[in-house]
């Protein structure tokens, strides 16, 4: 290998993603929370923010999030149809998730970084393998093309 393929495969190799999680906090808080007194292990990449229902998260604050730097977005609510403490919120969503998706894709983002999920209070194993996959999938796909000083596709 030339020795710039070998600094390119370094600084892959180095890339640590930071993901910002906006967790229900009847649900997935509890998941997490869950996983951290179990001792479940997980990649420390992910900086929670507990909001009361995954429906309160605006699209703003995702896009915030991407802008500031973030590698990838989850947000993560109680199970669908009926789990959700505020009857509708979880709907509400998934709804501006796929939406967001789509808007992303426009801006020439991947929507693979941003991504929703599921966990009830009882799953901290299965947060702590969302985050495992999640870490690995953004890695894979490299750091947010703004953090780079790279421009969106307006």
């Amino acid at each position: 290998m030339t020795e710039q393929k070998l600094e390119v495969k370094e600084k892959k190799e180095e890339f640590e993603p930071k993901i910002i999680g906006f967790l229900c906090n009847w649900c997935a808080y509890a998941g997490a929370d869950l996983a951290g007194v179990s001792r479940i292990q997980y990649p420390a990449n992910i900086r929670i923010i507990r909001v009361m229902c995954s429906g309160r998260v605006d699209p703003a604050f995702i896009l915030a999030a991407f802008k500031n730097g973030a590698d990838g977005v989850l947000v993560a609510g109680c199970h669908l149809p009926s789990d959700c403490h505020y009857l509708t919120g979880n709907f509400k969503a998934l709804r501006r998730v796929l939406l967001l998706k789509k808007v992303l894709k426009e801006f020439g983002i991947e929507p693979e970084r941003l991504r929703i999920e599921w966990v009830s209070a009882s799953e901290g194993d299965r947060f702590a393998t969302i985050i495992k996959e999640m870490v690995e999938e953004i890695k894979k796909l490299g750091p947010n093309p703004l953090k780079a000083g790279g421009k969106v596709n307006v």
